[in-house]
């Protein structure tokens, strides 16, 4: 029966119906008799409940028509007529948009404002058919493949002239850009670019197209993506300022933190296309190659070209969020972000973010002087941006991704709260009670899910609702990522508080499994000592604050995760990456297995981190330290990484590093270490409950 108010006496409350109205209506302030209370006592209050008009269920399916009313007989074919049909109801009553299955191709991206959410407290979800999971694609399928060198096995197929992605499907995976690697001894780094050293390389100058040519380098923790303009005989000559953003900061091309990792790439030319799997796209002629593996035809094969950029933007404004938006069953595929096709290239500096434009005071001699911080690249730090993501979400309140699939995306899949920039809406931030649960997030260029921005206002709101708050992140698979943009982490959160990232699977990842926190301790307050010294010149900028208030960055929860196969790239961060301070948060009953090599760390609590509980955490066969704090003993006795515990933690490889101590009231104690796979009976619980959990638990 339909409840129409509810009732207040005293601290009790139950469902009534006034006495002085029909049941339905909402008197003003109706006074209710209790033959159990003194009325002279207890004053009631009714608190008008909305009444509940009927949910409405709107159809969309590949064979509608969008001069249909959306009934199951009628659907419409698009979303952007669905969307229509929404706002003419949803004031007044929840709806439902239930999508059929198959593939949806959008020519522009889908843009949510505050008039697609729910109003009044209404509720709009967009669903796809039980186990259906439709396609929404921004790419279009290529086909009439020709076999053009028989002996190379390469086809060739039309594409729109014009036409030039950084990303490729071929049967549901994406496949490598046409790419080659040239020993880092071959060639000396200049501000203007590479100056050939050996003879055999000088042939690149015979190369067609030497503007599309892209230069990768990869080392410590970065990999920068920078374009080439021309090859004059022994001279590559880059475009700027792509190229000389990358000269400066930290783990730069031309001084990586090791040598002895680093790795130097020459990509996206028809010449480079030697292993089978490559493409290389001709925009001019209008061209598409691919070597197929031998015996491979290519007309049998579902190849996708992604023509849009992103494909969902989801955001109001900040004094009108948007509001009650759910999207469950979906399949998200198609992308391509171009920005690191141009002369910015893509300036890496961690996990998504990156510098652009120029440089006030750039170094004369950057690769001397600004290979490790200098004035100029540290007064950039509020000014990074960050990469904007396939599916874009600010400015919004109670939005749910629930059970949806995420692939072959150009970028990090899923955004949320990000800076303004990596928004098509231009409004970024503004972010809470967001659920992302039970998704499934595979074969991305990108990351899978970043969180919160870098600017000032995200780490210090200039208006409280500004914050990134209340964010849910659970039982979500991800694995095979970061393809074309390896130091992305899968799970990144910078500010934010109350992030919970709870019962993830995170494998197969070249980079981090989840990282949490975002300055390196100098917003935090007081500042950090680190960057005062005279190499760092960090708060010599007057744009850079000395804060005395905390960030929002609080109360992370980082519970039941299994990661594993990750940083299969870089020496440099953990499995699970801590930054900053973060009161309240705990890194509790994770299981981080195989993380291999001499630099494999499971759990890094890196500069700055304060306040963070690790326990009953399992550690199993890791290469190299099972719980790193960066204590920055370098300069001692000052401090940067206080009031940290270890306890309970088991683990059968590798070393405790850092300084526990009680001068930094930093404490590891109770941790045991086991024998082989010999796991007590309380470590083999926290590895059987940790990750995706059967729905039928996920429900709890």
């Amino acid at each position: 029966m339909r409840k129409s108010a509810m009732v207040l006496w005293g601290s009790a409350c139950l469902w009534g119906t006034p006495s002085m109205a029909q049941a339905g209506d909402v008197p003003d302030l109706p006074v209710f008799t209790s033959p159990e209370r003194d009325p002279s006592a207890h004053l009631s209050i009714v608190i008008p409940i909305r009444p509940e008009a009927e949910p409405v269920v709107l159809h969309v399916a590949p064979n509608g028509s969008d001069a249909g009313d959306g009934t199951a007989q009628s659907p419409v074919a698009t979303f952007e007529r669905a969307q229509d049909l929404v706002r003419a109801l949803n004031e007044t009553r929840d709806v439902t948009v239930l999508v059929a299955a198959g593939t949806y191709r959008l020519d522009r991206p889908l843009r949510f404002a505050e008039v697609d959410g729910g109003r009044n407290g209404h509720v709009v979800r967009w669903e796809g058919e039980e186990g259906a999971y439709p396609v929404i694609s921004g790419g279009v399928p290529v086909t009439g493949w020709t076999l053009v060198d028989a002996a190379g096995h390469i086809w060739r197929a039309d594409i729109p002239r014009g036409a030039d992605p950084r990303q490729l499907s071929i049967d549901g995976q994406l496949a490598p850009r046409a790419r080659i690697e040239i020993p880092r001894s071959a060639v000396r780094f200049e501000t203007w670019g590479l100056q050939i050293l050996d003879p055999e390389w000088r042939a690149l100058a015979q190369l067609a197209d030497q503007d599309r040519i892209e230069v990768e380098g990869m080392s410590w923790f970065t990999h920068r993506h920078a374009m080439v303009d021309r090859i004059e005989g022994d001279r590559i000559v880059m475009q700027q300022p792509g190229w000389r953003n990358n000269l400066v900061g930290y783990d730069t091309l031309a001084r990586p933190i090791s040598k002895e990792v680093a790795r130097l790439f020459l990509v996206n030319s028809r010449a480079f296309l030697r292993e089978a799997g490559q493409w290389h796209a001709d925009p001019a002629q209008g061209h598409l190659y691919y070597r197929a593996a031998e015996g491979q035809d290519v007309n049998r094969s579902l190849v996708e070209m992604p023509v849009l950029e992103h494909l969902v933007s989801i955001g109001g404004t900040i004094d009108d969020p948007v509001r009650d938006l759910q999207f469950r069953g979906l399949d998200f595929r198609h992308t391509s972000w171009l920005q690191p096709s141009g002369n910015e290239g893509y300036a890496s500096q961690q996990s998504g973010s990156y510098i652009s434009g120029e440089l006030a005071s750039y170094p004369a001699d950057p690769i001397r002087d600004c290979s490790w911080g200098c004035p100029a690249f540290e007064k950039r730090r509020n000014h990074w941006q960050q990469q904007p993501a396939a599916i874009q979400l600010s400015a919004a309140t109670r939005v749910v991704f629930d059970d949806n699939r995420f692939s072959q995306l150009g970028q990090i899949a899923l955004g949320i709260g990000n800076n303004p920039e990596a928004h098509q809406t231009g409004v970024g931030l503004g972010t809470t009670a967001i659920e992302v649960t039970r998704n499934r997030f595979t074969d991305l260029a990108g990351g899978a899910i970043m969180v919160g921005g870098i600017v000032r206002d995200a780490h210090h709101p200039s208006r409280p609702e500004l914050g990134v708050r209340d964010i849910l992140i659970r039982d979500n698979l991800v694995s095979n990522i970061s393809h074309d943009y390896k130091e992305q982490a899968a799970i990144l959160v910078t500010y934010a508080t109350g992030a919970i990232i709870m019962n993830n699977d995170i494998s197969d990842a070249p980079y981090d499994g989840i990282d949490v926190g975002w300055g390196w301790g100098i917003n935090d307050p007081g500042g950090s000592p680190e960057y005062y010294r005279w190499h760092r010149s960090y708060y010599d900028d007057p744009e850079n604050l000395i804060y005395d208030t905390p960030t929002i960055l609080r109360d992370t929860v980082i519970v039941g995760n299994r990661v594993g196969r990750v940083k299969q790239w870089f020496p440099d961060g953990g499995a699970i990456y801590h930054l900053s301070a973060d009161p309240g948060a705990l890194i509790a009953r994770n299981y981080v297995y195989d993380v291999r090599g001499t630099g494999g760390i499971a759990i890094y609590l890196d500069e700055g981190s304060r306040h963070v509980t690790v326990r009953e955490n399992v550690i199993d066969r890791i290469g190299g330290v099972w719980l790193n704090l960066n204590s920055q003993d370098a300069i001692a006795p000052r401090r940067t990484a206080l009031d940290n515990t270890a306890t309970g933690n088991w683990y059968n490889s590798g070393r405790l590093q850092g300084t526990w101590t009680p001068f930094l009231n930093n404490r590891a104690e109770g941790n045991i270490e086991v024998e082989g796979q010999d796991w007590p009976a309380e470590a083999q619980k926290v590895i059987d409950e940790s990750g995706v959990r059967p729905v039928e638990d996920a429900g709890e």
